[in-house]
């Protein structure tokens, strides 16, 4: 039997979802649920119902969103903000990361490809991006630091971006793909390197007015 693994509120996955096509297809119809994240990671499917929180996520994606799309042109390639399937086959790796990165050349080469749903256009990356983003929520940790970091080297990720700003420190990796696994990129004064941007990166958090969390992610 398929094992789920289901946070807060229920969701019924079909009968029929028992492999990584079928969760494809469930995934593009219209029984899927919305604005839900949903993986199928090696042979298991992983729903996340839990609230967004609205610091440590919503905003700290925000941030990260606001910089790299303004990267992107740079970068010659395109930012993927969350919500868009990503599938892998050889990794049995489908689902909505945070956010994805992918250059002209591997959508030119076909390392990445766009594909279309029955009615709504391009609907599905299928391939190996050149990054990908997860931010770290409490029902997350598993699947982010132990499934997606084994499973995205499998697809051949180049870069894999993991930001926990949970706790009292922020955890900021920028993990490159090795012929052994993913290693940490070594920070130089709290900056790290990414090959995929050309460029280094600093994540910091301070204090509003109100005395509320602020994310700054600064470039050079």
């Amino acid at each position: 039997m398929m094992t789920v693994h289901l946070y807060s509120d229920c969701v019924q996955v079909p009968f029929w979802v028992n492999d990584l096509e079928s969760f494809r297809r469930w995934m593009l119809s219209d029984e899927s649920p919305e604005r839900v994240p949903l993986f199928f990671l090696a042979g298991e499917v992983w729903i996340d119902m839990s609230k967004e929180q609205f610091f440590s996520h919503n905003q700290l994606k925000k941030v990260i969103f606001r910089v790299l799309s303004g990267l992107e042109k740079q970068a010659c390639g395109r930012f993927i903000p969350d919500g868009m399937l990503v599938t892998n086959e050889a990794a049995d790796l489908s689902g909505n990361p945070d956010g994805v990165f992918v250059t002209n050349d591997s959508f030119r080469t076909g390392r990445v490809q766009l594909i279309e749903g029955a009615e709504d256009g391009y609907v599905e990356l299928e391939g190996s991006p050149d990054m990908v983003l997860e931010v770290v929520s409490d029902s997350s940790v598993e699947k982010d630091n132990d499934v997606l970091m084994d499973l995205y080297w499998k697809a051949g990720i180049r870069e894999y971006w993991l930001v926990d700003a949970r706790g009292a420190r922020i955890e900021f990796q920028i993990l490159r793909h090795t012929a052994r696994g993913y290693v940490a990129t070594r920070p130089s004064g709290g900056w790290r390197k990414s090959a995929v941007f050309g460029k280094s990166f600093r994540l910091t958090r301070q204090l509003d007015d109100l005395g509320h969390p602020d994310f700054t992610l600064d470039v050079r």
